[in-house]
């Protein structure tokens, strides 16, 4: 085969010989951020998991592969990695194990996912290279989280991923502004010399059926908004009006927060102002399997002088272990909690829609709160195209949920609250939230 179609590589301890399309050379240069996306049949993951598993033959290596969401080892690529193990015959090198993959030189392969685990990926030392595969998802916050944790010298971090919203945050980070000293590489189907023929037929069909899903599926072009999406008007129109910008902290009005409750799930937390008649949404905060108090700090941190928190309904429930809901914990350690009226999610989507026109929110501050409101969609059916009857559960519903929060408990908020006396408690480190 020519070298201007494919490279060979050879390693040791054994010799080894494995093809790669031209574009994925990238993959054997010393860079800090190799990013590669593009539509499907590229050959971009198997690439980068022949290349890593062939790199770290050459000398030990830690290797955490990453996503946004993994909820068991099935999420992660460490099945793409067992395949290429076999398709190379390097069983002799490398052990497969449940939840890791090691080399017989100390090469090991981990993984994580992101925005579940922000101690753990703290945890990880020594890491040489960070696969991100699917990143299109991966939020702001855990890019925050990876990047200093990745910091050996000549540590790497390569990027994977077919585009969906130019908004995105790893689109914007890495192919919009990439940081210096990284190589950014779209690749497609015709860059790569194996494509598949029943893939062929598959890209053929859908060019001719339907020419703007071809540009996204197959040449990674980005979309204009998600199939389903449940705020594209709103979120387009806000970017016309120019309401996504800058957006100030007011210190002469208080700031009033409003919750989506979660612990194996994400809590989700939105910062607004009351300013007139428009609403200043300044901050935007999330976690997962965090307690009360870490939330209560991470307020006090910011510094604003707050108003009301809003809770939805289950934030009166006792908690297991405590006897004491969320909103009697939060009120003993002296905030104003008001409960968000208990309406039907399409009401709550209603709702979200009247107050859009009116919501100004902070780019930088609200970024991964707005990518759940563009990421916020219904389940699209692959055969018939029929929009499913409630919004699809993912990362991006929580985000979303205290947003529904947030506008039920603005139209709300001219009622008079329900004032209780609590004792004073001071909430431990315990779980407090729905499981």
């Amino acid at each position: 085969m020519s070298s201007q179609i494919a490279r060979k590589r050879q390693t040791k301890p054994a010799p080894v010989e494995a093809e790669f399309p031209e574009k994925l050379a990238c993959l054997f240069e010393d860079k800090r951020y190799i990013v590669l996306y593009g539509g499907r049949g590229g050959g971009k993951s198997h690439g980068v998991a022949r290349a890593l598993l062939l790199q770290g033959m050459e000398k030990p290596l830690r290797i955490l592969c990453c996503r946004e969401m993994q909820n068991s080892i099935r999420d992660s690529v460490h099945r793409l990695l067992s395949d290429q193990i076999t398709l190379m015959g390097l069983e002799d090198f490398y052990s497969i194990e449940v939840a890791e993959i090691k080399g017989i030189n100390g090469t090991l392969f981990s993984f994580v996912g992101l925005r579940h685990n922000v101690s753990g990926v703290r945890s990880f030392e020594g890491i040489d290279v960070a696969w991100c595969e699917e990143a299109q998802v991966i939020s702001k916050a855990s890019w925050g989280v990876l990047i200093p944790t990745v910091r050996k010298p000549d540590s790497r971090i390569i990027v994977t991923f077919n585009p969906e919203l130019d908004t995105d945050a790893t689109y914007q980070m890495f192919v919009v502004n990439p940081p210096p000293d990284s190589i950014v590489v779209k690749i497609n189907y015709d860059d790569n010399p194996w494509f598949p023929e029943v893939l062929q037929r598959e890209m053929e069909y859908l060019k001719e059926t339907d020419p703007d899903a071809y540009l996204t599926t197959w040449l990674g072009h980005c979309r204009q908004t998600l199939d389903g999406a449940i705020y594209a008007r709103e979120i387009r129109r806000a970017t016309e009006d120019g309401r996504i910008t800058r957006v100030p902290y007011d210190a002469t009005k208080p700031v009033h927060c409003f919750y989506d409750l979660g612990w194996a799930d994400n809590t989700s937390i939105w910062f607004a102002q009351i300013i007139g008649f428009e609403y200043h949404i300044i901050d935007y905060l999330e976690g997962s399997q965090q307690p009360l108090t870490y939330y209560l700090q991470e307020l006090q941190a910011r510094g604003y002088v707050y108003g009301f928190d809003w809770l939805p309904h289950d934030g009166q429930s006792k908690q297991l272990g405590t006897g004491r809901s969320v909103e009697e914990m939060m009120r003993a350690a002296g905030r104003q909690v008001r409960i968000v009226p208990r309406l039907s999610v399409m009401d709550g989507i209603n709702a979200a829609r009247t107050v859009f026109a009116n919501c100004w929110f902070d780019a930088e501050k609200c970024a991964d709160g707005l990518q759940c409101l563009r990421r916020y969609r219904y389940d699209v059916d692959s055969e018939t195209g029929q929009l499913s009857k409630v919004p699809l559960h993912d990362a991006a519903s929580h985000g979303a949920d205290a947003f529904r929060y947030l506008s039920l408990g603005l139209q709300d908020r001219g009622k008079p609250a329900v004032k209780k006396f609590i004792p004073s408690f001071v909430p431990g480190p315990q779980a407090w939230m729905r499981r």
